[in-house]
């Protein structure tokens, strides 16, 4: 019998956690529960969880707290924040310390189970996947997702990894953000699912790659199709 994945639910709201965890229940995973950012921190901390679902809003502790402790000590983790409908502050602020996606309440139960199930997924050709990428004068170690600009290290996620991979892959063009999110996100094409994930993710990227992120020249935009890694400007596969 194949595995079932684990899935850690940090939810305050007990309706809320209850349903969840009998839907994802019902889907196959095996459900852990956490009432509170404390012991919701605990749990992530100590236990091996295939994703995690983190409420922003939690008592003893916030959401974003424990992301970015989670981060602190593990990249690779994947996280989906549960945030306010329309809290665009948050949306880019949890990203921003690492989680892999957002989906905002009131939520489908569809949608969530989706974007569950695409964030559980890998983008394909790791294999082929270079270690190393030169990003300006930025060389980054994709096993150990440490970038280092002279003796200042960066640290990257997993997710940030996947989408430089992706896009150092296909330089020879423009990528379309729907492509990102199909490939990287592992969404299906036509999900018709809104999402700012990839946008907020590429302006994180550009903070770290970039010498000046308001003119990028390394991962530029091109207007109305995409977004495209430029190799001649330092974005080398080694």
């Amino acid at each position: 019998m194949p595995k079932r994945p684990r899935l850690l639910l940090i939810e305050d709201e007990e309706p809320i956690r209850v349903g969840l965890t009998d839907l994802f229940v019902f889907h196959g995973y095996e459900v852990q529960g956490a009432a509170d950012g404390p012991s919701g921190l605990q749990l992530a901390l100590s236990g091996t969880f295939d994703i995690i679902l983190l409420d922003v809003m939690l008592p003893g502790l916030d959401g974003f707290t424990i992301c970015d402790r989670i981060r602190a000590v593990d990249r690779v983790q994947p996280i989906i924040l549960l945030t306010a409908l329309g809290a665009d502050e948050d949306i880019i602020r949890g990203l921003s310390l690492g989680a892999d996606d957002y989906v905002a309440k009131p939520f489908s139960v569809a949608e969530l189970v989706l974007r569950v199930q695409a964030v559980l997924r890998r983008a394909p050709g790791g294999a082929a996947r270079a270690a190393t990428l030169r990003l300006g004068d930025l060389t980054l170690d994709t096993v150990n997702l440490l970038g280092r600009r002279g003796a200042l290290e960066v640290p990257f996620t997993r997710r940030e990894v996947e989408i430089l991979h992706y896009l150092a892959a296909h330089a020879d063009r423009p990528v379309p953000r729907d492509e990102l999110l199909t490939k990287v996100w592992g969404y299906s094409r036509g999900c018709g699912i809104e999402t700012r994930t990839v946008d907020i993710h590429i302006a994180k990227l550009r903070r770290k790659i970039e010498p000046d992120p308001a003119a990028p020249r390394v991962l530029v935009t091109v207007r109305g199709v995409g977004y495209r890694l430029l190799v001649g400007a330092g974005a080398v596969p080694q």
